[in-house]
């Protein structure tokens, strides 16, 4: 027995779908009762694996002198670069903050220079 009722509740030619069937079985003839049977009742979820998050240049192997600083750390060795690398980064910083004194510039524009330094210098593949 096909019915058309539509959400105003009129019977008739006012929607375009119908509904086939009862509300006691589903399409495919099977009962309620039967169909709860079969669906698991407990489904064990394991904890969600978490990987520890890196500090990682998202310009890493990108930029102009990016091949340079590569090939600089595996010829002198990653502990002497990383050393030659803070030395280079602890003088950048000291020459923004003279700019800064001799500008006039408070500390908070002096440390937005710096993260701009920083910024510039993975653009550019110093970090890589």
């Amino acid at each position: 027995m096909a019915t058309s009722v539509c959400a105003t509740g009129f019977k008739g030619g006012l929607c375009t779908s119908s509904f086939h069937g009862s509300w006691g079985t589903s399409t495919a003839g099977e009962d309620y009762a039967a169909l709860a049977r079969s669906v698991r009742t407990h489904v064990r979820v394991g904890k969600p694996v978490r990987q520890m998050p890196m500090m990682k240049n998202v310009n890493e192997g990108k930029g102009l002198f990016a091949p340079l600083v590569v090939i600089t750390r595996q010829i002198i060795g990653k502990r002497t670069f990383n050393q030659l690398r803070g030395k280079a980064i602890a003088l950048h910083s000291q020459v923004i903050t003279e700019f800064c004194k001799s500008i006039g510039a408070d500390a908070k524009q002096r440390q937005g220079l710096i993260r701009l330094a920083k910024k510039n210098g993975e653009k550019l593949g110093f970090l890589a």
